[in-house]
């Protein structure tokens, strides 16, 4: 996808904007501003932002990639930067392309380095904001300022920014909104002189019906949606603004949220939630996951249906709190004592969110078992822009089944999957069933017989088995057969096909698969991969011990096939496109 910008006579079809300064300068409210204008036109967006891990603050920035057409991944290069502090301008003026554009406070940048043609263009952010709103607002309004700038500079839809800016502070004091506008104002009447503006083509996008939002938002609305009504929690990042949401949402449908004291009680509250009837989730990050992991072997055990949300960041350890990785698949897999099978999904990115929870919710319920939803740190916090869901297709109401169960009523029966009596359902015989964490016979009665360990143990596999069967074919790009098949998962897709494009348009046969379903796999995926040379898993995990990351691991495990590769990265930041390409050829050369 060509981000480069091209002169007024032939609009840009896209743009990437790097703001980078300090956390409390409110720049993610600059870059989510422009994201919301791209989901409210025909535009396509997709953003990218690094934040502190201390509550004190620091460097931060916010990425904007704006486009006409299709925008998959957050943008490799900067086409404009803007550089609110001198070490903003030292350590992001290398993310510039050459020839690029870099706005910098002329109040708090001094040195400047004359290097690749970067056109460099001074505005006294501070000193320009406080003259328009008032010397008692000190630089408060600076990032409203600068995008109000951004706004004259790429020709962007004034009016429509105002609206948001507008529903944003309205609901304070009418001071704060008319100092927003103010300072919004400013900036869009600052004479740029030194640059031509920058209009953008008009978009490719249907704009009616559009969102624009962040991963976590759109799993907390599929899992509303797909029926959960119950769920429980503890803080963590990234995890957190998924309870929030629950929190203030689910009481408009019946539901609740607890928050629990520890990410102990809060899984056991909501297996207790799931066996009363109630499909109902937990969840947390990497760190969470381990201390729920004895609980989930419960739930495996007792086959009850749980949504357990894990939003993936670096580690190990408290780690990398507000980065990214990917290194949870083997722990989401099989992170439990004993053999504990689960269902786990990975969305590919945002508007996946929604279709990824649905899907658990539906999983969950019908195959009576944990599902885990391995997003990250990438999905979670970026913004983009997409088609509205369609509700009335996809929503689930959720009804408590109280129905009597009769003399012949088996929880656990060994051909055909389990289905729960929840408290309150009568039983004809006056014998309720049992649940239990200890093995079981087909009422649920504890039993340490031999044989019926191993059918039972047999039972909660077999199920898995059957749903890989039932699975949809993981989705395909490219060339069916050829030099190069990509493996994805996660937040690995936009770049991934990126680079499919890259590779083929130089005349590499290259295909890429991107899988939802991580475990169980979809039957059949040996036979796609024997069509091709080379297999390349780029994935955000270590190559390990044995020189593979954990989705490779795992491939290679299953298929045997020896031509599957590892592309690792961990940096605590997403792939950029041109790694996955220098990757691959680099592959192909020493082939």
């Amino acid at each position: 996808m060509d981000t480069t910008q091209t002169p007024t006579n032939h609009p840009l079809r896209n743009a990437v904007i790097r703001l980078a300064g300090q956390s409390q300068d409110g720049i993610q409210s600059i870059g989510a501003f422009l994201a919301q204008l791209a989901g409210s036109t025909a535009q396509d967006v997709m953003t990218y932002m690094t934040i502190p891990s201390t509550i004190s603050g620091g460097a931060s920035i916010f990425q904007v990639h704006l486009g006409s057409g299709k925008v998959l991944h957050p943008g490799d290069e900067a086409d404009t930067l803007v550089a609110f502090y001198q070490d903003s301008y030292d350590q992001h003026l290398h993310s510039l392309r050459d020839g690029g554009i870099c706005f910098y406070d002329s109040d708090k940048v001094e040195e400047l380095k004359e290097e690749r043609d970067i056109r460099h263009i001074g505005i006294p952010f501070t000193s320009a904001s406080i003259e328009a709103i008032g010397g008692s607002a000190k630089d408060r309004g600076k990032n409203i300022f600068v995008l109000g700038m951004l706004c004259a500079v790429y020709k962007l839809d004034r009016d429509r920014l105002v609206e948001i800016i507008s529903r944003k502070f309205g609901s304070k004091s009418e001071d704060v909104l008319r100092n927003a506008l103010l300072a919004f104002d400013a900036g869009y009447a600052w004479s740029v002189h030194d640059i031509e503006h920058m209009p953008f083509a008009p978009g490719e996008n249907e704009e009616a019906n559009r969102l624009s939002t962040d991963g976590n938002t759109m799993l907390t609305l599929g899992l509303i949606a797909g029926g959960c009504r119950f769920g429980a929690g503890y803080p963590i990042t990234p995890w957190s603004s998924i309870m929030e949401g629950l929190r203030s949402e689910l009481p408009k449908y019946g539901g609740m949220f607890i928050q629990s004291e520890d990410e102990l009680a809060a899984i056991a509250t909501a297996i207790g939630a799931a066996y009363s009837g109630h499909l109902a989730i937990t969840g947390s990050s990497g760190p969470g996951l381990s201390l729920k992991s004895e609980a989930l072997g419960y739930a495996c055990m007792a086959e009850i249906p749980l949504i357990v949300v894990n939003i993936q960041r670096g580690g190990p350890s408290t780690g990398l709190p507000t980065s990214v990785e990917q290194s949870d698949l083997m722990q989401a897999i099989y992170g439990s004592h004993g053999d504990a099978p689960r269902v786990v999904l990975a969305p590919r990115d945002v508007e996946d969110c929604f279709y990824t929870a649905i899907e658990a919710c539906r999983i969950a319920r019908e195959y009576s078992t944990p599902v885990i939803i391995l997003s990250d740190q990438a999905i979670a916090t970026r913004i983009e822009a997409f088609p509205e869901p369609d509700l009335e297709k996809h929503w689930r109401e959720p009804e408590l089944d109280l129905s009597e169960r009769g003399a012949d009523f088996k929880p656990y029966p060994l051909d055909k999957i389990t289905r729960h009596s929840p408290p309150g359902a009568r039983s004809s015989e006056g014998k309720y069933p049992v649940v239990t964490g200890l093995e079981h016979d087909e009422w649920g009665h504890p039993s340490s017989n031999p044989q019926n360990h191993a059918a039972m143990t047999a039972k909660r596999r077999e199920k898995l088995v059957r749903l890989a069967n039932a699975l949809p074919a993981p989705d395909f790009y490219g060339d069916e057969q050829g030099d190069i098949l990509f493996i994805g998962w996660g937040s690995t897709y936009g770049p991934i096909l990126e680079a499919t494009d890259q590779l083929r348009a130089n005349g590499t046969k290259t295909g890429s698969l991107h899988l939802r379903h991580i475990h169980p796999l979809r039957n059949g995926l040996g036979d796609i991969f024997h069509r091709y040379t080379h297999i390349i898993v780029p994935e955000m995990n270590d190559a390990g011990v044995y020189g593979y990351g954990q989705l490779a691991s795992l491939l290679r495990s299953v298929t045997c096939n020896p031509n599957i590769q590892s592309l690792n990265k961990v940096e605590g930041i997403t792939f950029r496109v041109k790694e996955i390409v220098e990757g691959a050829t680099t592959i192909l050369s020493k082939a």
